[in-house]
Parts: C-alpha cells; sequence; structure tokens
C-alpha cells in the first residue's frame, strides 16, 4: 500500500472516530444563563430615501450576522439617540429581506414612542452567514432639518439574551432653505 493510501486511509479513520470534525461555532453562555453572540452582528450602513423635510421616506438598515456568530439573530432594536423631532414609523410596513432579495417574515414589532424606541422580531430567526436590511416607512420626514441618530442592537435567539450594541445610524435631513 502506497504512503498517500495509507494516509488517505488514516484520515478517514480519524473522521469516522469523530476525531477530525469541522468547528462548530457555538454560542456564548454566561453563568447566569444569559446567551449572546460569539461574535456579533455589525451595522454595514443606513441610509435613506429622501432627506427633504416633512415628507414621507423609507429608512433602511444594513445588518451582517457573521458565520461565527454562534446564534441566530431574533431582534433588533432601533432607538433615536438625537434629532430635534421624534420621528415616527408606519409599522405595518416595516420589511425586512436578505441579501438574495428574499423577504423575511417578521414577528412582533413594537414601539415605545417616549423611549424612542422599534423593536423587530425576526420569525424565524435569522441563521448566522446572513446580510438583513430592514426598511421602515416614515410617517414623516422631520420638519427641520439637522443629523438624526438611531442606536442599533441586536439580539440572539433564546429565552434570557444579552443584546449587543452594533453602532449608530446617522441621518442628515434638510429643511426649506438649507440645513440646521
Amino acid at each position: 500500500m502506497k504512503a498517500s493510501q495509507k494516509l488517505g486511509l488514516g484520515i478517514i479513520l480519524l473522521a469516522s472516530m469523530g476525531v477530525l470534525r469541522a468547528p462548530s461555532v457555538q454560542a456564548v453562555k454566561l453563568r447566569d444563563g444569559t446567551i449572546q453572540f460569539v461574535q456579533p452582528p455589525q451595522l454595514v450602513k443606513a441610509r435613506v430615501t429622501d432627506t427633504s423635510s416633512g415628507v414621507s421616506a423609507s429608512y433602511y438598515f444594513t445588518i451582517h450576522l457573521p458565520l461565527a456568530a454562534g446564534e441566530p439573530l431574533q431582534r433588533i432594536t432601533l432607538t433615536q439617540q438625537l434629532g430635534k423631532e421624534n420621528l415616527a414609523f408606519n409599522l405595518k410596513r416595516i420589511r425586512a429581506e436578505t441579501e438574495t432579495e428574499r423577504e423575511l417574515t417578521l414577528g412582533e414589532v413594537e414601539s415605545d414612542r417616549q423611549q424612542k424606541t422599534i423593536s423587530i422580531e425576526f420569525n424565524p430567526p435569522v441563521p448566522p452567514g446572513q446580510t438583513v436590511t430592514i426598511r421602515l416607512r416614515s410617517v414623516k420626514n422631520p420638519s427641520f432639518g439637522g443629523v438624526y441618530l438611531f442606536k442599533v442592537a441586536a439580539s440572539p435567539q433564546g429565552e434570557k439574551v444579552r443584546s449587543q450594541y452594533l453602532g449608530l445610524g446617522r441621518f442628515q435631513f434638510t429643511s426649506p432653505g438649507g440645513t440646521f
């Protein structure tokens, strides 16, 4: 038997015994049972279709969930951090799709106007290795120009999870006569 054949048989034997196997990524589970991502998702881009004041526009948040995340993406939370007005969105018109333009099924969508937060649940959760774009349709853009910031956080699947901060989505609006 040739050396290359012996090597091949050895590899097959080790693989069948479970010694050689593809590495699997496990979620981080803390002592108290809380689950978090091994490698958190990344906010790739935030954009708006129209920066004019007072018009309705679509706001897009693109998020990448790396293969090494260890857990599927269950929820995205968007919280307005900066801006002269509390922006309102049509919750019935929120959509999400993957990079292959496959529309995702959304679960519960919640809004807290006092906290300036929108929480979007995916049902089923988004598996690692996907890029997701969420589209929110505004009731109307702010009446006055300026910078509006949205904090983006992601939560893995599970009962007891730790949300992880992904970054800020930044939007610059104009008003009649220029930007403030």
